[in-house]
This record gives structure tokens, C-alpha cells and sequence, in this order.
């Protein structure tokens, strides 16, 4: 069964984003930034990662954000991308090997389970949009430490939506966020 491949480009020149049309994760997202990560969990982004010139790949529900380094050339590497992609799906190759879940942190606080909670209805969705992923990292005197992934990771401007968007979001509806 052939694969719809819609390639998007994303806020991050190092990074572009492939749109499938069909799920590969049940939700959320899962990144790799080490070929042997991506070896124990998912032939997909294994494979994307042998390509030459890759570095990055983030797995989300029905998108594949790839991130390249200082070698290569999006021209040539986006076709070597979308081939990948295209072979492995359309044979039904794996994506992720054993089940997914996503870290979940146990005995959180009630101000850590209500920035999850902004952060999973409000502001991930959207950053996913852009090819790139955001998790709550820990809550620790005030300040919000978050994990910024795919295209985010590196973006020049991560740090605006940082300050400007969740921040301020944060801030406006749980007077304890004191910084991201």
C-alpha cells in the first residue's frame, strides 16, 4: 500500500517536517538524536538515521521530523527522506518496537499536573504543528524546566515562543511560574 508523503517545512532551516497519512503512534511523540536510540526503538527512524547527513529523527502521530547537521544538502537529503519513508511504510515495516508509552512522571504535584495538563491541551499541539515537540521536564522552585525536541531543538526562534508563548501562558494561569 503506497504512502502520502506531504513535505512541510518547519521554523528550524535545519530541520523539515514529512506528513503521512496514517498514524504512527497512538500519541504523543518519541525523539532520536543517537543512532543507537533509535536502533533498540524504531527501525523507521533507524533507518532515516543511516541516511548521511541526518542527525535528528522525531516520530509523532502522523509525522516524521527530521533534522540534519552540517553535511548535506536538503535537495539531495529530502529525496533519500521521502524514498525511506515511502519504502519502509508501504511494505509495512515497523515503526516502534514493544509498546509505547510515553514517560509519565509518578506522585506529581498539583502545580506540575496543571502545567502538564496546559502544556498537553494547549501549547503542544501547536508546536507539533511545526514539527516539534515539548514535555514537561520538572517544576523546581518557581521555575518550569521543559524538553524542547524536533524542530524546536535548535530553532532560532525557540527562545521567543519560550518567553513569549508558554511562559507567558504559564504565568497567566498558575501565579507559581515564576520563568520556562
Amino acid at each position: 500500500m503506497s504512502v502520502e508523503i506531504q513535505l512541510e517545512w518547519t521554523p528550524n532551516p535545519s530541520t523539515l517536517k514529512y506528513v503521512v497519512n496514517r498514524d504512527l503512534l497512538p500519541f504523543g511523540a518519541i525523539n532520536f538524536t543517537e543512532k543507537h536510540q533509535a536502533a533498540a526503538r524504531s527501525p523507521l527512524a533507524e533507518k532515516l538515521m543511516d541516511l548521511q547527513g541526518v542527525v535528528a529523527v522525531m516520530l509523532g502521530k502522523n509525522f516524521v521530523t527530521v533534522t540534519k547537521g552540517e553535511t548535506g544538502e536538503w535537495d539531495e537529503l529530502n529525496d533519500a527522506v521521502m524514498s525511506s519513508l515511502d519504502g519502509h511504510l508501504s511494505e509495512g515495516g515497523a515503526v516502534i518496537v514493544g509498546e509505547y508509552l510515553p514517560a509519565r512522571n509518578e506522585g506529581e504535584s498539583d502545580i506540575e499536573h496543571k502545567i502538564r495538563s496546559i502544556l498537553e491541551t494547549e501549547i503542544r499541539p501547536a508546536v507539533m504543528m511545526d514539527g516539534g515537540d515539548i514535555t514537561l521536564d520538572r517544576f523546581e522552585d518557581g521555575i518550569v524546566y521543559v524538553k524542547m525536541q524536533g524542530s524546536c531543538s535548535g530553532c532560532p526562534s525557540s527562545t521567543m515562543t519560550l518567553k513569549m508563548g508558554i511562559e507567558s501562558r504559564l504565568r497567566e494561569v498558575i501565579p507559581e511560574v515564576t520563568e520556562v
